[in-house]
């Protein structure tokens, strides 16, 4: 006994034992008690996150544990309502005993969740609990239940009918700024400048927020309106550069998009955004046709790293020649020299085989490569493909950053948003076949 005392001090006093954790599952089956108010119930669930919050790691994943198993579907109930559906089929009870064996498949998990909405942090509380509890699901399957039900109750909450859209400016609150800067994902903002630079006349940010969150921008993009198609994110990034004249931009350049929170991963809202803010600016420079993005391609160095060997096998002939006369030496088959050629990137010219080796396997990562599911391997391609846009066009060196090189070689990709053509273009992704114009279609003819 003086042992165990011991060593409950030096894990401090709110150390997780087991008296703790029956204490925690009575506090919890008291937040569900369904013979107190949704006031009440709310209050209890307050209770609970203020001591959640307090918790080690290890105590929180006990917590998550507790609400995973022992809150789920009682299975002898689901097994009564699906034997007495089976038995009405086809009779005036049917609809009846339909309602009941769903009702039998909704776990006490989601009317605990749902009392913790009901007190004004609750909603921040449960996004920041997933995640917190998304990088464990791959080790505890226990834990993939309880993820599940917040997923479903956050697509219900964040339906895009309950979202603002509200315009970011270099006038809004100093706190909101920060936000974006710590948020932005896709292009670091590395000071103030840089965010007055994005945040100047001639571009415009929008963000979609949430009552619950008032203050705190669920998913933000980032606009450029230019006379034309833009090649390069230098330019765009340049707090240097002269503004651009809005009397002349014909074409609104999507260069970043952002989800800011990691606990409503899973929870589609993008495209939405994309609509929105196309309707918005459309309502405001009338003169805009050109709807497109400039775009990373995250996955390609990756995939071309484990490729390598196959791609060069189906390289023509004729191409393996001139780059074995680049190179000065046979290719190797595991493509190791031609890798390494391609690490020095920015001094090929427009001539270098190696430049339209890479060109030509960017076009197929981008327009013939799928996953199982039939979507493209790639995450931005998938996305913005999904939404109905097409690959526009490939820009050579347009992200020469350590990160842009480092992921993609510094390639980024232009997608069009071509409005009258969305659904055409999703249909044509949905059989298996990315749409992509024809610029981008011969590039992969250097490639078998």
């Amino acid at each position: 006994m003086r042992e165990r005392l011991s060593a409950m001090l030096e894990r401090g006093v709110d150390a997780f034992g087991g008296w703790n954790a029956r204490r925690f599952l009575r506090e919890l089956q008291q937040v569900l008690d369904p013979a107190v108010s949704e006031v009440e119930g709310g209050r209890r669930a307050a209770a609970v996150a203020e001591e959640y919050a307090r918790a080690t790691p290890q105590q929180r994943r006990a917590c998550w544990l507790l609400m995973s198993e022992h809150f789920s579907p009682d299975v002898s109930a689901i097994q009564a309502a699906h034997a007495a559906y089976q038995a009405a089929r086809g009779s005036e009870d049917e609809s009846r005993a339909e309602v009941r064996l769903r009702r039998a498949f909704t776990a006490p998990r989601t009317r605990l969740l749902q009392r913790f909405s009901a007190y004004p942090g609750g909603v921040r509380f449960l996004v920041d609990l997933r995640a917190e509890l998304l990088p464990h699901l791959a080790r505890d399957k226990r834990l993939i239940a309880l993820d599940d039900e917040l997923q479903e109750l956050f697509s219900t909450w964040f339906d895009v009918g309950f979202l603002e859209l509200r315009r970011i400016s270099w006038d809004s609150p100093a706190s909101l700024v920060e936000k974006l800067i710590r948020y932005e994902a896709v292009h670091d903002i590395r000071s103030w400048a840089d965010a007055k630079n994005r945040l100047d006349e001639d571009r415009r940010c929008y963000g979609f927020f949430h009552p619950r969150l008032p203050d705190e921008p669920l998913i933000f993009v980032e606009v450029a309106l230019l006379h034309d198609m833009a090649r390069s994110i230098t330019p765009l990034l340049d707090e240097q550069a002269p503004a651009a004249d809005l009397t002349r931009a014909h074409t609104a350049i999507f260069y970043s998009i952002s989800n800011t929170q990691a606990g409503l991963r899973g929870v589609s809202f993008g495209d939405s955004l994309i609509k929105r803010v196309v309707e918005t600016l459309r309502t405001e420079f009338a003169q805009l046709k050109v709807f497109a993005t400039l775009s990373p391609i995250p996955g390609l160095r990756r995939w071309v790293d484990q490729q390598a060997p196959a791609l060069l096998r189906a390289t023509p002939a004729r191409l393996r020649q001139a780059l074995e006369r680049e190179l000065g030496a046979p290719l190797a088959p595991d493509a190791a020299a031609l890798l390494k050629a391609l690490d020095g990137v920015a001094t090929l010219d427009e001539r270098s085989a190696a430049r339209r080796w890479l060109l030509a396997v960017a076009a197929r990562y981008l327009g013939r490569e799928l996953a199982d599911d039939g979507r493209p391997l790639d995450g931005v391609a998938r996305f913005h493909l999904g939404n109905g846009a097409r690959i526009e066009q490939l820009n050579w060196l347009a992200d020469p950053s350590p990160k842009g090189l480092r992921q993609s070689w510094g390639l980024m990709v232009n997608y069009l948003y071509d409005l009258r053509r969305l659904d055409r273009h999703r249909a044509q992704l949905a059989q298996g076949k990315p749409p992509m114009s024809h610029a981008v279609q011969a590039l992969q003819t250097d490639l078998l």
